[in-house]
């Protein structure tokens, strides 16, 4: 796994270019050895020709054009590889949901300092899920009481528990220490989460837990 002296590929899809071009000044200065571009639209990211892919996409929600949640399926299916971090003004739970459900590895507001964009770039390369406290409140709202999915499936309250900090963006080093479990019994209880609900990914169980109806 990454760490964040690593030569990191970051995109920024933002139309406002002073935010763009100030962010993305911010976070190559605090971090010289990634490696950083901005993109006005999807569409300009899109239209390049295929090549290396970028490691961490910051995306806006509110573009002109393509909007953030039509684009990011298509950067996905693009660049599969690549985690993508929504970056907006919007806090409402439906565009988190679909966000999620999109695809996307975290959720910040704009009113996030450089440092916590910084933060939240190294934590998804590490496998987290980061989300602006305000946005995890939001999606733990939805998630709240969960019981059993349309599906049938059961989580216990361990597994929710571990479900509930996923969401919150923790690694699983975190999980670790806030809910006083070794590393060996988080990743016990995460595949048994997986295997649940039918996904391999951190992100893919929190998006399946919320699409599911895993709300009581």
């Amino acid at each position: 796994m990454s760490d964040s002296s690593d030569c990191l590929r970051l995109w920024i899809i933002e139309d406002h270019r002073a935010l763009r071009e100030s962010l993305l000044a911010a976070l190559l200065s605090a971090r010289p050895a990634w490696q950083g571009r901005g993109f006005p639209g999807c569409e300009d990211a899109l239209s390049l020709p295929a090549g290396r892919a970028p490691d961490v996409i910051l995306l806006d929600l509110g573009l002109p054009g393509m909007g953030g949640l039509e684009g990011l399926p298509k950067l996905k299916t693009r660049w599969p590889e690549s985690e993508i971090v929504v970056f907006t003004v919007f806090d409402d739970s439906e565009k988190i949901y679909s966000a999620i459900c999109a695809g996307a590895s975290g959720y910040l507001l704009k009113s996030e300092s450089p440092a916590g964009v910084i933060r939240a770039v190294e934590e998804v390369r590490q496998g987290g899920s980061p989300m602006h406290p305000q946005v995890a409140r939001k999606v733990l709202e939805r998630l709240g009481g969960v019981r059993r999915a349309r599906t049938g499936t059961t989580l216990s309250e361990r597994e929710r528990g571990v479900l509930e900090k996923m969401v919150e963006g923790l690694t699983k080093k975190e999980i670790s220490a806030a809910l006083d479990l070794s590393i060996h019994t988080v990743d016990n209880y995460l595949r048994r989460i997986y295997r649940k609900l039918h996904v391999n990914t951190m992100q893919g169980a929190v998006a399946r837990a919320l699409k599911d109806g895993l709300v009581g």
